[in-house]
């Protein structure tokens, strides 16, 4: 297990878009700290160790939220729940952060990363993927940074369904249908789907 990264926060009192505007122009990005028993703390932080976190962490996987509470400094494992960017500069604007219990398990959308090179492409298939997240089951430190499927055996026509991926001990899928997340389809097959989007989609207007 990696260890866990650190992000410090300060409360905040001032709200409004106005504030949050000269927060933004200082490099400062409003936030608020959300708790298991319904607690929340708006917060700001410094935009770059924010972002430099959330390109190492995403939304899956603990952290220590530093903040004062009461004026004593306290160290919270959390999630980066949610994060809103600005659509032009691609900066943080706000963020959400959720605050877990070490020792219960919570739910998570995790990547799939797709490794091999699988016999049914060698015969002229196209690799498709179709899930880019799973949503697991697990404890915070449990959570596993990506989940990756080697496709090497997968043959021409096949699909590899959810009860079918080995995920690392202590987390598991979440799910009603066994659904397919990856599949070698025929590349005419393929084609075909292509050429049937435009007319379905004028047949919904």
């Amino acid at each position: 297990m990696a260890e866990m990264m650190t992000l410090s926060v300060r409360p905040r009192a001032e709200r409004g878009k106005g504030t949050c505007r000269r927060m933004l122009a200082k490099n400062l990005v409003p936030g608020v700290y959300y708790n298991q028993k319904g607690q929340n703390i708006s917060v700001v932080v410094d935009m770059l160790p924010l972002t430099k976190l959330h390109r190492k962490v995403g939304s899956s996987r603990v952290f220590h939220l530093e903040m004062d509470m009461d004026g004593k400094a306290e160290s919270l494992p959390s999630l980066i729940w949610d994060m809103q960017f600005d659509p032009l500069k691609s900066t943080p604007i706000h963020v959400d952060f959720y605050g877990v219990d070490l020792e219960r398990e919570i739910k998570v959308d995790v990547k799939v990363v797709v490794e091999g090179k699988a016999k049914g492409i060698v015969l002229g298939g196209l690799l498709e993927i179709f899930r880019e997240t799973l949503e697991v089951i697990c404890k915070p430190l449990d959570v596993p940074e990506k989940i990756v499927i080697d496709v090497t055996d997968l043959d021409l026509g096949v699909n590899l369904h959810i009860d079918e991926i080995k995920l690392p001990a202590g987390v598991k899928a979440v799910y009603d249908d066994n659904f397919a997340v990856v599949g070698i389809v025929a590349q005419e097959a393929e084609e075909e789907a292509k050429a049937a989007e435009p007319a379905a989609a004028a047949a919904k207007k």
